[in-house]
C-alpha cells in the first residue's frame, strides 16, 4: 500500500512538472515577438524652470554612467508651460541627443500607438 501512495505522488509531481514545461514553452513562443528596444523615460513638466535642469541632469548622470542599455530616450513632455521651462528643455535637447522635447499631444499619440501593438 505504501508503494502505491509513493508512486501516485511521484506520478502526480511528474505530471505537474510536464504541464509547467508545456506552459513555459507556450509562453516563450507566444511572447517572443515582443520588441525589447529599451525604455523611454517620459518627464511631464509644466512651469518647472527652477527644477527641470537639475532633475534632467541627475537623470542624465545615471544614463551616461552606464545604465543606457535599458533606456533609449528621455522625452520631456511640455504641458503648455508659461515660464522658461520650454527654453531650458530645448537647450538640454540641443546638448544631448538622447533628450527629446515634445508637446503632450505628440507624446500621448506615441503612447497610444505603443499600447495598441
Amino acid at each position: 500500500m505504501f508503494d502505491f501512495i509513493f508512486y501516485a505522488c511521484i506520478w502526480t509531481l511528474a505530471l505537474y512538472g510536464f504541464i509547467e514545461i508545456v506552459k513555459t514553452i507556450y509562453y516563450i513562443c507566444t511572447y517572443e515577438k515582443i520588441d525589447n528596444n529599451g525604455m523611454k523615460l517620459i518627464i511631464a513638466v509644466k512651469n518647472q524652470e527652477n527644477q527641470i535642469e537639475g532633475f534632467c541632469r541627475s537623470i542624465l548622470f545615471r544614463y551616461l554612467a552606464g545604465k543606457k542599455d535599458y533606456m533609449n530616450n528621455i522625452i520631456i513632455a511640455d504641458l503648455n508651460s508659461t515660464d522658461n521651462t520650454r527654453s531650458i528643455a530645448r537647450k538640454l535637447e540641443e546638448d544631448y541627443q538622447c533628450i527629446q522635447l515634445e508637446e503632450w499631444e505628440e507624446c500621448k499619440e506615441e503612447l497610444d500607438y505603443i499600447c495598441k501593438k
